[in-house]
């Protein structure tokens, strides 16, 4: 199960998953930068971060690299859900609060998705493999809820320091 991401992890990742392209330290720096001043540098070691936890995958393009969601938003909400439910001493009750908290929307949210994977009628005795937590049986299906188990051994090359790059080479 994931951690919860921090507020500037979460930004960035916001940008990464509403772009759902590959995108540049610099590209999100600039965007991150119409609501706040940040450094470059506070960003690039904010991606790193995420690639290490294995949130973003990273390919070079260049001096730079392009980084590239892992997993979905949704994927990490369900993640984070299943966990608070998870370790609650009486889930029953855990959900029974849950679903006195949430809105009209959110009801109707939930019943949509109780009839998409099949439990409008309350008769259905397992999920189907993906919604249960296990991984995808195809490469097409979504992607899974948690990011990889563990980085690899070998460190990742060092992304430069944007003083060395110039004003382009992130881009």
């Amino acid at each position: 199960m994931p951690r919860p991401l921090g507020e500037l992890e979460d930004a960035v990742m916001t940008r990464v998953w509403q772009w759902n392209r590959p995108v540049t330290v610099r590209e999100v720096l600039e965007d991150l930068q119409q609501e706040r001043s940040i450094a470059y540098t506070t960003v690039m070691t904010v991606m790193d971060n995420l690639h290490q936890k294995g949130w973003v995958r990273r390919e070079a393009e260049g001096r730079a690299y392009r980084y590239t969601a892992v997993s979905t938003r949704a994927a990490y909400s369900a993640a984070l859900m299943n966990e608070a439910w998870s370790t609650s001493d009486n889930p029953a009750a855990a959900l029974v609060a849950f679903f006195g908290m949430m809105s009209a929307e959110q009801r109707d949210a939930l019943r949509d998705a109780f009839r998409i994977v099949g439990y409008d009628d309350g008769t259905a005795a397992e999920p189907p493999a993906e919604s249960a937590g296990r991984p995808p049986a195809t490469p097409s299906a979504a992607p899974s809820a948690a990011p990889p188990a563990a980085p690899s051994a070998e460190p990742p090359p060092a992304e430069e320091d944007s003083a060395e790059r110039g004003p382009e080479a992130g881009r």
